[in-house]
């Protein structure tokens, strides 16, 4: 008599659109990005730019639409993808490089109007997806020195393109790769190796090739990157942004000077409503405000993590690792540049900092970690039938 294949459950594709998918939506990450979204236009409504506050509102919307649109989409499709998505990433960097607007030196965005296209920042999501696909396929040679290589050259293609104009995205898609290779399963000597050369790197671009006539990064980039070394130093240039900030976070001690917060108000801090915006927070809510961002952002790590151990297969939790390493490090950093402890690197504040490209490219991830949890609940649901 013959037999049936055995078919693992966990393996099997949802429907692409899962009628009951809103029900089983992570609650608790939906509210903590409600979350943000409230500080983010309240911090915004409070600075010279106030005007803005009402299109960083269209933008939630707007990615709060697409999330949602996204989130009963089965992830795993996206697998198939992976090298007309790499094409996508390459060709929208591309373009900025040709065709985007300069601004102060360099060229991040496409001036389309009403809005800016900043390709580099939707090329996050983009590169997790890439780079879970690609480790998904060589599942069987994971640890082997020819994945690890392979993989590090799709990433550093696009970051080396970034770096011509974003150097803050450039980190970003470097700590991207790093934890997709981590949540595979690479091995520790390979990690070794990778910071052994990335230490080189460094080494190459800010001190050797400089000292030969050579210059890797622009001008702006190096005293971007060395000035929150010593502040003092120069206050009324490269270290002035940092030392305003530090003045108004400062000066908002337990619970904030409200009304009377002038710092970020009267124009002593350039780029308050985005580099800056945590010092707005600081300085008008205080210790208190701060630290309700800072717990927000603490829960879509957690939620997101938890997203990470439920998914179905490999290719979810690469995805869900990306995205966590993504976040954190983009809060560790301008934080960390808020405070005076972490270089300036232009890297927003994920769903605080104003900006379409950035409110965007973090809810089309949210929209990715609900469909992972969306289908990881589906499928134990079919398993418990």
């Amino acid at each position: 008599m013959a037999t049936s294949p055995i078919v693992d459950p966990t393996e099997q594709r949802a429907p692409a659109v899962a009628p009951v998918g809103l029900l089983r939506l992570d609650p608790i990450l939906l509210l903590g990005v409600l979350g943000l979204a409230v500080c983010s236009i309240a911090a915004i409504s409070e600075t010279r730019f106030s005007e803005l506050a009402m299109r960083q509102g269209v933008f939630f919307g707007l990615g709060l639409v697409a999330a949602l649109v996204i989130s009963q989409i089965d992830y795993s499709r996206l697998r198939e993808l992976k090298w007309a998505l790499y094409g996508l990433m390459l060709f929208g960097i591309l373009a900025v490089l040709t065709l985007g607007g300069d601004t102060r030196g360099s060229r991040r965005a496409l001036q389309l109007g009403f809005a800016e296209l900043q390709a580099s920042e939707f090329g996050k999501v983009l590169l997790c997806l890439v780079l879970a696909a690609f480790l998904v396929d060589r599942a069987r040679v994971l640890r082997d020195r020819q994945t690890t290589a392979r993989a590090m050259l799709v990433a550093l293609v696009p970051t080396a393109m970034v770096l011509a104009s974003d150097l803050g995205s450039g980190l970003v898609y470097v700590v991207i790769a790093l934890a997709a290779l981590f949540i595979a399963g690479t091995s520790w000597k390979h990690f070794a190796a990778l910071f052994g050369l990335f230490a080189v790197a460094v080494a190459l671009a800010l001190v050797v090739l400089p000292k030969a006539g050579v210059e890797v990064l622009h001008e702006y980039q190096v005293e971007r990157l060395t000035s929150f070394l010593h502040p003092s130093d120069d206050p009324s240039d490269a270290g002035y942004q940092q030392n305003q900030s530090v003045i108004a976070i400062g000066s908002g001690e337990r619970t904030g000077r409200g009304a009377e917060a002038t710092q970020t108000t009267l124009k002593f801090l350039p780029e308050e409503h985005t580099d800056f915006v945590f010092a707005v927070v600081g300085e008008r809510w205080g210790f208190v405000g701060a630290a309700l961002v800072l717990s927000l952002y603490a829960l879509l790590v957690w939620r997101a993590l938890r997203i990470l151990t439920m998914a179905k297969n490999l290719f979810g939790a690469i995805i869900a690792g990306g995205f966590v390493a993504m976040i954190l490090f983009q809060v560790f950093i301008n934080v960390g540049m808020n405070i005076g402890i972490m270089p300036i690197t232009g890297i927003p504040l994920p769903l605080m900092s104003y900006g379409g490209s950035s409110v965007l490219t973090t809810l089309l991830a949210v929209g990715l970690l609900q469909s992972i949890h969306v289908q990881a609940r589906t499928a134990r649901k079919g398993l418990n039938l």
